[in-house]
């Protein structure tokens, strides 16, 4: 990403304030403080981006400011720059094909090997439970390999989720930042009905992932809490991109980046 440092951007992550939401919302406040450039007529020229966990299918754009004071502008809105929370991502680590790692029940050889993770359990309608992760993202480690982006080797994944009621009919994906939040034939999972579970196997490198399940509903739009859950509390990172389009111009520039985690 190139850009201009030519603001100082505040970014703060906070419980919702609708009660109707205050339970399963976070929302996103700014402070923009231009201090080496001119906005002109910013309430029409600046407009923010707010990125959740770096999904460029949860973001929030076209924001304006409320009011400016002095060379800030401010934003404190509620539902305008509010995200669904989500829960922790779940994880495993497979840096030695030969050993069940962190999140691996057993492991096969056959052409390649086959990592079996714990057959997962939906958390919708569990209480929140703080889990350490790095907000879908995922990490290629092998540990012998001296350079990992070249020597780890590609492993066959074998996913396994519960398969509790209210899933059942229901259109269930493998989501998180190794495939760039897609969703295809390749993500979504199989109801196996003699085991009562959901499976899919998908080949990654070795490494450490975050993943969790999402439903995609018959409108095609994603229900991120619908086998997880939504709960404040959850560790979220969010991106801020400040774009600035000059009266007159006839192109945007980012001026400014900032980032939180709640």
């Amino acid at each position: 990403m190139i850009y201009e440092d030519k603001t100082a951007v505040g970014v703060s992550v906070k419980r919702s304030r609708n009660i109707e939401f205050i339970e399963q919302k976070q929302r996103v406040e700014l402070i923009i403080t231009s201090n080496n450039i001119q906005l002109n007529n910013p309430t029409q020229t600046v407009k923010a981006v707010i990125i959740q966990n770096n999904n460029l299918n949860n973001v929030i754009t076209n924001i304006k400011p409320q009011y400016t004071l002095g060379n800030q502008l401010i934003y404190r809105y509620d539902s305008e720059t509010s995200f669904w929370a989500g829960n922790e991502f779940l994880f495993f680590e497979n840096k030695d094909v030969r050993a069940a790692n962190t999140g691996i029940q057993f492991i096969d050889l056959k052409d390649l090997y086959h990592n079996y993770l714990y057959t997962n359990i939906p958390r919708a309608k569990m209480p929140y439970t703080y889990n350490p992760d790095i907000n879908g993202n995922y990490l290629i480690t092998n540990v012998d390999a001296d350079d990992a982006s070249i020597e780890a080797d590609y492993v066959w994944m074998h996913f396994s989720l519960r398969g509790d009621d209210f899933l059942i009919n229901k259109n269930v994906h493998i989501y998180g930042n190794f495939n760039n939040y897609a969703i295809d034939d390749s993500t979504r999972m199989i109801f196996d009905e003699v085991n009562n579970r959901f499976i899919n196997t998908m080949l990654l490198k070795q490494g450490f992932y975050n993943y969790k399940y999402i439903v995609v509903n018959d409108d095609g739009n994603v229900d991120d809490g619908a086998v997880s859950g939504d709960f404040w509390q959850t560790e979220n990172n969010y991106k801020v991109l400040v774009y600035y389009r000059d009266l007159g111009a006839r192109y945007d520039k980012i001026i400014g980046l900032g980032e939180a985690v709640q």
